[in-house]
């Protein structure tokens, strides 16, 4: 099954599969978000991440590839009253615009091997504005203990050593790795092993 059939099959559902609520350590980073601005969600999928932050009084475009996943985020949308941009493209390979987004969040977006995600991350970098804020969770190596969500090859989860390279230069950077209880529908549930990234894009040199 390729990966896009995956994501298919998982969202082609009635349910929710990680839920309606926001991403716990995103809704952690309320204080650090802008009165107002663009916002882009990486890998959105069923867009609880994506609404929640038009709820905080963003623009959002909310990308993913799947069909399925973009058709339960717009009716999520229209529930809870947010206008939300959504595009059917593939995180690694869409055209990222230059210095576009005051905020960029990838949540759980693991489903990239080390040269695809490489694209990605660049393709992130590219597209927020400098001193824009980046947010980022992923499963650590340890979560293959725990087996409780995310993908089973080690090259795909997250480092400490790993962002710190990719956002090397970046300001404001915390990294905080935890292992913590998680409850996000049928598709993250139970103790897991995450890192939490958050970091600003240096200004524009005077």
């Amino acid at each position: 099954m390729s990966e896009f059939e995956r994501w298919e099959t998982r969202f082609a559902g009635a349910d929710y599969a990680f839920g309606t609520a926001p991403n716990a350590f995103l809704a952690a980073c309320k204080t650090l978000l802008p009165a107002s601005g663009r916002a882009l969600a990486i890998a959105d999928g069923e867009g609880r991440n994506g609404v929640w932050l038009a709820q905080q009084g963003l623009q959002v475009l909310s990308l993913d590839f799947s069909p399925s996943g973009q058709r339960k985020a717009k009716e999520l949308a229209r529930a809870r009253g947010v206008d939300v941009a959504f595009e059917l493209a593939d995180a690694h390979v869409w055209a990222y615009p230059e210095s576009a987004f005051d905020v960029v969040v990838e949540i759980f977006g693991q489903f990239s091997p080390p040269a695809e995600r490489a694209r990605k991350w660049a393709g992130m970098r590219k597209a927020l504005k400098p001193g824009g804020l980046l947010i980022i969770q992923g499963y650590t190596p340890k979560q293959l203990e725990y087996g409780t969500g995310g993908p089973k090859q080690i090259e795909n989860l997250y480092t400490r050593a790993l962002l710190e390279e990719a956002f090397r230069g970046y300001r404001d950077m915390t990294i905080a790795e935890d292992e913590v209880e998680l409850r996000e529908g049928t598709s993250h549930a139970g103790m897991s092993a995450v890192i939490n990234f958050t970091a600003r894009k240096p200004p524009r040199p005077q």
